[in-house]
């Protein structure tokens, strides 16, 4: 196993046409969760990637599980729980660039996650444990299972990933900056955004941010700032990646977990830190292209592709 992730994927349900969704009569149905995001990104990119959670054992469950596993990701400890049900959530395009989300998550299967849903053997066969902050928001069990699992990692030497992904609507902003913070400590690469850095440091200077975020013991930091481009910060220094422009953005949703598992499919393929990034920023860039979480995630070709065409364009410019 090369990446394996722990986390909540819920059915997503986005009305079939524009505008207010009060007006909606008809849905498509699809999934998405950050964890199970990124892992479909690894997995169509070629790389083997496991996901731990709980769905419900109801229809919408078993269509999930049937769906990431048909995408390729091991889920061999995902959990069918019959006493709870599994989360839902609605995209709504009200116009362009206007694009709201509401959760209905609340006692869902995947908040009833704990440590025993923790394998040791499952987490130490991989090179890396993908983690966010979205899974110790949801609730106490949730939480103490994400540090047992880092602890877990930590002990076979599984290199620990974070990234933030900061839901401010599900806890207090006292317990998401102090929890976020202590899984930045225990975390080797984190990989935030602007907006999260400013939320945990009161700064939105990259170089300050970098610099902070590295004296919590991080050993790299690749610090996200959406369409301008990419931060690398290591204790050997720091680079800036460009982003690829984007004419028109269709869906902005899952490209921060696009982009992480272009990052490190660039690891795992032994990429240096600026090609894994520019993989990565290549990857996010896909991601906006189409509708859904997980529809726009690109295999390995079409990321080559854009690389190797902004390359070739550089080169004419210089």
């Amino acid at each position: 196993m090369d990446v394996v992730t722990a986390g909540e994927t819920m059915a997503l349900f986005t009305p079939d046409q524009k505008g207010l969704m009060r007006y909606a009569h008809s849905y498509s149905r699809k999934f998405g969760g950050a964890e199970s995001n990124m892992a479909i990104g690894l997995a169509r990119l070629g790389h083997q990637a496991g996901w731990i959670s709980r769905v419900g054992e109801d229809e919408l469950g078993k269509a999930m599980l049937h769906f990431i596993r048909g995408e390729g990701v091991n889920t061999d400890r995902v959990t069918l729980d019959a006493e709870a049900p599994t989360g839902l959530y609605f995209k709504e395009f009200r116009k362009a660039g206007d694009i709201r989300v509401q959760y209905y998550r609340k006692g869902s299967a995947a908040s009833r996650m704990s440590t025993e849903d923790i394998d040791e053997n499952y987490i130490k066969q991989a090179k890396y444990l993908h983690i966010s902050g979205i899974t110790p928001a949801l609730s106490d069990t949730c939480q103490k299972m994400l540090f047992e699992a880092i602890k877990i990692a930590k002990r076979n030497g599984v290199k620990v990933v974070f990234d933030p992904n900061l839901r401010r609507s599900l806890w207090s902003e006292e317990e998401a900056r102090e929890t976020l913070l202590a899984l930045a400590a225990k975390a080797d690469i984190i990989l935030p955004g602007l907006a999260e850095g400013a939320f945990l440091f009161e700064t939105e200077d990259p170089a300050e941010l970098g610099r902070l975020f590295l004296q919590q013991g991080a050993e790299e930091v690749v610090l996200k700032a959406g369409d301008h481009g990419t931060y690398y910060f290591h204790n050997e220094g720091s680079k800036f990646v460009p982003a690829f422009s984007v004419d028109t953005v269709v869906d902005p949703v899952g490209a921060g977990d696009g982009f992480a598992a272009g990052y490190l499919s660039g690891l795992l393929d032994n990429l240096s830190p600026t090609e894994a990034i520019r993989r990565g920023n290549a990857v996010g860039a896909l991601v906006t292209q189409a509708e859904g979480d997980v529809e726009g995630l690109p295999e390995r070709a079409d990321v080559e592709s854009l690389v190797n065409e902004n390359i070739s364009t550089e080169d004419v410019q210089r």
